[in-house]
């Protein structure tokens, strides 16, 4: 499968009273042509950071501070504000949470879902209100509904309206940022429904960002898992439900109730996240981790690749095993 995004050591920093916060720190990863790809963890894990980072859409304090992001070959981050905006919503779009706040509450729906398909094509002219129409079959709303204000319409209404938008260019990537959060479990089983729909149809690529594991597990051919701002475990779905090896991705799944199956306690993962101002030396999450070596309080593990995907934990490189043994020989 040929690569559409390449993000390679990523890193953005906020500026703060207290010092410069790293939320994503050198984070590489790929997505594939027609691929559904979902980066999951905790909030603060630095994944929106990330999107926001890729979609250009970081507000100061906020910077990126080093690493390389390519759609299609295009590199982004060194693109002029006017060069971005030719490829925004007609190459690269972002659905985000919460429509209430990303739509305008004074315009009409027509207006809105028109906006970006006439800043990309100022002569479509009387042919703008047919595409809107389209536009809203194609999420299974009602055409008399683009004369409606955003508050007239469901929440479950006006995420449709959002991701409506953001296939208005048939972009190639689009970014869904908890596309479903605050939305009743019904609600949100429709809209998953039709973004796969959607997807199949048009063979878009998927940035899909949750916290919610067991959901991206319906959806995403590859799961990312971030923990304080580092990609901890880049496998495919298949592995992680059959054996997640990092012990976050572990602590992760075993903190979701299993609708089948015998009931079982939920274990949920101990303690809170690092400081990153101030993190520690070795892997951010050891402080947490039941399963932590000694090497894992001095030295940061590095993502690696194996036939399994990549993961960046001391119980899966040389050394680490090396000095387990060697620990256990001793004793």
């Amino acid at each position: 499968m040929a690569d559409l995004l390449q993000v390679r050591h990523l890193s953005i920093e906020y500026a703060a009273a207290r010092g410069v916060v790293r939320a994503v720190d050198d984070v590489t990863f790929s997505i594939g042509k027609g691929e559904i790809f979902g980066l999951a963890g905790e909030s603060g894990c630095g994944k929106s950071t990330t999107a926001f980072g890729v979609s250009r859409l970081l507000r100061h304090p906020a910077r990126i501070a080093g690493g390389s992001v390519q759609l299609d070959g295009t590199e982004l981050t060194t693109l002029s504000n006017e060069e971005f905006d030719r490829l925004r919503w007609s190459k690269i779009s972002i659905v985000l949470q919460s429509a209430m706040n990303n739509l305008n509450p004074v315009l009409k729906i027509c207006d809105q879902l028109t906006d970006a398909i006439l800043a990309h094509e100022p002569h479509a002219g009387k042919e703008v209100r047919q595409r809107a129409e389209q536009l809203m079959r194609l999420v299974d709303l009602p055409v008399d509904r683009l004369d409606s204000y955003p508050h007239e319409l469901s929440g479950g209404m006006r995420q449709r309206v959002v991701i409506a938008m953001a296939l208005a260019l048939q972009p190639s990537l689009v970014i869904m940022d908890e596309p479903t959060t605050a939305l009743d479990v019904v609600v949100q089983n429709g809209i998953i429904r039709k973004i796969m729909e959607l997807q199949k149809k048009f063979g878009f690529s998927i940035l899909f960002i949750t916290h919610d594991l067991p959901l991206m597990l319906e959806m995403c051919d590859r799961i990312g898992i971030m923990y304080a701002g580092k990609l901890v475990e880049v496998t495919s779905r298949e592995q992680i439900l059959q054996k997640p090896r990092h012990p976050y991705t572990q602590g992760l799944l075993n903190s979701f109730p299993s609708l089948s199956g015998p009931k079982q306690r939920l274990s949920g993962i101990p303690g809170h996240t690092p400081d990153l101002i101030r993190p520690p030396a070795g892997c951010r999450f050891c402080p947490r981790c039941s399963q932590a070596l000694a090497l894992c309080e001095t030295q940061q593990p590095m993502l690696m690749q194996d036939e399994k995907g990549q993961i960046a934990c001391h119980l899966y490189s040389e050394e680490g095993l090396s000095r387990e043994q060697a620990s256990a020989a001793c004793e």
